[in-house]
């Protein structure tokens, strides 16, 4: 059973930098006070990242002792794509392969849609609609209980951010530009221009869109308008989707940093030094902020102070972006181990591991006790 060095808080935090940074920020002087709206850490939604914050955080059991597979699934493909649960199903795709539809507990398959090129993006499920991007740059909906295609939306190049959707619309980006279209009908309500391709997907908070690009900004979008509110500058591409969390985005880059900025102002907070990339999605739990990257470290970084409380050796790649429920953080590996691992969240460590027959870089999903993932050996894999 392996153990996470814990951090005693001396001012002594091995590789924090708690710097005020002079990154280059824009800031629209015309924004709007807005009040803070009561949005739910958990809504009625299928969804990467859990919620529309994308903290990555699941009001739900988790496994407190791992009994192994419930039922898995062999695709045609690999599966680096995170699932979706949602009203008893389980939907998933993989490159070159179908979409699919699954009972959640019996692990029958209900329905799969062949676009014939493959899925690109995690999908989302709301209202009783599943939307994804394919790798023929088109974006569907399909009806979640019959896979019944209403619309697509053509796009200059396939979609990787998974799309949010709020107040009635879908938002997300793809190639240089980030999109807002009408939910029901897929006609486009506005788009805005980035410096670069769009990987990350976005959060919503306040009325407000946030997502990164490759141009190595982190935006601040009005949903309403798509007017700028502000953007700030990393020094390497922003391929993580950012987490919002009491006020902050939290967000990393290509740079080796991990960022804390206003969600309001634009502002930076504080940034932590690794020594790799930062591609995973961070999940922001109880004042801790979860992330793994390529230097084969998990780290715990206290949110307000943006100090190292723990960190965990997973002795191979953390792509994989991690998942919150009751005190547990999961996550996957690959490289050394193909894993997906369960750590206590306070103290970061092993509750548990499960070994795959491939690399997870798919982000763990937690729905009822049961944990839904997919791995390159093409295998959505439910433990419980």
């Amino acid at each position: 059973m392996k153990k996470a060095i814990l951090i005693i808080k001396t001012g002594m935090c091995i590789w924090s930098l708690m710097l005020s940074g002079c990154a280059e920020r824009f800031n629209n002087n015309n924004q709007k006070n807005q009040e803070s709206e009561k949005v739910p850490m958990s809504l009625k939604v299928g969804m990467f990242r859990s919620n529309l914050q994308r903290t990555g955080v699941y009001d739900t059991k988790h496994i407190h002792l791992l009994s192994g597979i419930k039922w898995s699934y062999k695709t045609k493909n690999t599966l680096q794509k995170s699932p979706a649960v949602y009203g008893g199903m389980v939907y998933f795709g993989g490159n070159k392969d179908s979409l699919y539809a699954f009972d959640t507990k019996t692990g029958q398959k209900k329905w799969e849609y062949d676009t014939g090129y493959g899925v690109s993006s995690s999908p989302t499920v709301y209202d009783g609609v599943v939307y994804f991007g394919s790798m023929d740059r088109g974006l569907y909906a399909l009806d979640a209980k019959t896979g019944q295609e209403k619309w697509k939306f053509a796009l200059p190049w396939y979609l990787i951010s998974s799309p949010a959707v709020y107040e009635g619309v879908l938002f997300f980006g793809c190639h240089d530009y980030f999109y807002a279209i009408n939910k029901k009908t897929g006609h486009l309500k506005w788009r805005y221009k980035t410096g670069n391709g769009i990987r990350s997907s976005p959060a919503i908070y306040n009325g407000v869109v946030y997502f990164g690009s490759d141009d190595c900004y982190l935006y601040a979008i009005d949903a309403k308008t798509g007017e700028l509110k502000w953007k700030y500058r990393t020094r390497g591409e922003v391929q993580s989707s950012p987490a919002i969390y009491e006020g902050v985005a939290y967000f990393g880059s290509n740079d080796y940093l991990l960022y804390a900025i206003d969600a309001k102002t634009g502002e930076l907070k504080w940034k932590y030094k690794t020594y790799n990339e930062v591609r995973s999605s961070p999940a922001v739990y109880d004042d801790f902020v979860y992330f793994g990257n390529d230097d084969c470290y998990f780290y715990a970084i206290n949110a307000k102070t943006g100090q190292l409380e723990w960190i965990f050796h997973a002795d191979a790649f953390v792509e994989s972006s991690p998942s919150v429920a009751e005190g547990v953080v999961h996550f996957g590996t690959w490289g050394g181990c193909n894993c997906l691992w369960a750590l206590d969240a306070k103290t970061g460590q092993e509750k548990w591991k499960f070994k795959a027959g491939g690399p997870v870089k798919s982000s763990p999903v937690i729905n009822e006790g049961v944990v839904y993932f997919g791995s390159n050996d093409g295998i959505l894999y439910a433990l419980w």
